[in-house]
């Protein structure tokens, strides 16, 4: 069945903030994935009005495809400004999908120490699972074709928005 209207973006991310604020535990701390999670980890930190800065990652090198595919062509840095060991965690992504680049991610998380916990945020949840991962924040349940790709973007004014990319 084909997207009839996207959610607004935005919205989305103050939707998904509400979820997570009763949640909250002293300590805890946002870890985007590039691109689009750390777009949403750091319009998140501004809502739940969260001390210190946010955790940035970047799975390029962690993925099990990575043979197959080589590295993106857009890899960015990772940066993790906070000590990881015995803290809570909140891992955040646009779009949650076969479970992959979850898995890299919390690989890498524990490169930097073993967290407290790890939960995941994402605006999207498309299904198609191959890694037994869920989110425990999500905002909007969508079922594409395998061959649909939903991305999240920035618009002229920074303002974030949903694209639909097919594939042959």
């Amino acid at each position: 069945m084909p997207i009839e209207r996207f959610p607004d973006a935005e919205v989305q991310c103050a939707e998904l903030a509400e979820l997570i604020r009763p949640r909250l535990t002293p300590g805890t701390m946002l870890v985007g994935i590039h691109s689009g999670g750390a777009w949403i980890a750091r319009r998140l930190s501004e809502l739940l009005d969260l001390p210190g800065e946010i955790g940035l990652i970047d799975v390029s090198f962690y993925r099990d495809d990575y043979g197959e595919k080589g590295l993106h062509p857009q890899v960015k840095p990772t940066s993790i400004p906070f000590d990881v060991e015995n803290r809570p965690l909140i891992l955040v992504d646009d779009v949650l999908y076969t479970g992959r680049t979850t898995r890299a991610a919390i690989n890498e998380l524990f490169d930097y120490g073993r967290p407290a916990s790890v939960r995941l945020a994402v605006l999207a949840d498309r299904g198609g699972r191959e890694l037994p991962i869920t989110a425990e924040f999500c905002t909007w349940q969508v079922e594409l074709d395998p061959r649909e790709e939903l991305i999240l973007e920035p618009d002229d004014h920074g303002k974030l928005r949903w694209r639909l990319e097919k594939h042959a």
